[in-house]
């Protein structure tokens, strides 16, 4: 027998396959095994430890209150509905963008040196800027010009808030994508005849857009997220509905319906751009 680090043993000699696939299996069911009775060990401590607490029955009554609960979680639910559609509508602007924006910053004719410096400029600023005084700043300061109606509505300037800030960091996402393509592509693409424009249409943007959606998965879980942060200028969804019944019943259990909800969204859309790196990394080893 010959024993490996991990202190299993394969039998001496040349393994088949069927041996193989067997000794994996039991490596892994044994981690499997560890791994959920470690889990188990935690949660059983919480359960056990927790209720002992001095303050655990105010801070049971104040958060996790099963009637407010019940009572709150359909309004907090329609009002997450709102921040579903701000987010539907900002994160397709968000892409266009963030692309435009990369392709600015790639441009290498230096007759076009403006539009790559204005590229620079807009990615360091509002990469710069904490998201909410980029949604203070704009929805508090374009409606004080005293524009008409609707023009002066915070859903319109919250939302144009948000897509001034994720389109700096999604363009910084695409420009990676397109610089991790080889120059020697771009070489054969143009000794092929293609123009500097088809080159990137057809052989850079194919490629790099495909290598970073799992980043740009990240960041429309972040844009979901921080759709929130409109709350404070005035748009009545789930975070700020919930401000409303915190006061109105003296009680924090709806900020936890809200996460709740958020965690339904997040958690999933968390676990599929896992999925899309892991495939992506298998496909390149």
């Amino acid at each position: 027998m010959a024993l490996l680090e991990n202190g299993g043993a394969v039998p001496a000699g040349p393994l088949t396959k069927a041996d193989r696939d067997a000794y994996a299996r039991r490596l892994r069911n044994r981690s499997l095994a560890v791994a959920g009775g470690s889990t188990a060990a935690v949660l059983i401590a919480i359960v056990v430890l927790v209720p002992l607490a001095p303050g655990w029955e105010a801070v049971r009554r104040s958060f996790f209150s099963g009637e407010v609960f019940v009572e709150t979680f359909p309004t907090l639910l329609r009002a997450f509905m709102l921040d579903v559609a701000i987010f539907l509508w900002c994160a397709p602007a968000i892409a266009v963008v963030g692309l435009a924006i990369a392709l600015c910053r790639d441009v290498r004719n230096p007759a076009l040196y403006p539009l790559r410096l204005f590229g620079a400029l807009y990615t360091d600023i509002f990469r710069g800027i904490p998201v909410i005084l980029v949604v203070y700043l704009v929805g508090f300061g374009i409606p004080g010009l005293g524009l008409p109606r609707p023009w002066n509505s915070p859903y319109i300037w919250g939302s144009l808030a948000l897509i001034l800030t994720y389109s700096a960091y999604v363009a910084e996402i695409f420009r990676s994508g397109i610089e991790s393509v080889h120059q020697s592509q771009r070489n054969a693409a143009l000794s092929l005849g293609l123009s500097d424009r088809d080159t990137m249409r057809y052989v850079v943007l194919p490629q790099a857009i495909r290598r970073v959606v799992p980043a740009n998965m990240n960041m429309l879980i972040a844009l979901q997220k921080d759709v929130a942060l409109l709350s404070f200028i005035g748009p009545v969804e789930i975070f700020r509905q919930a401000g409303v019944y915190k006061s109105l019943l003296a009680n924090f259990t709806p900020y936890v319906v809200a996460a709740c909800i958020f965690l339904a969204i997040t958690i999933p859309a968390t676990r599929y751009a896992d999925y899309l790196m892991a495939r992506q990394a298998r496909e390149r080893s």
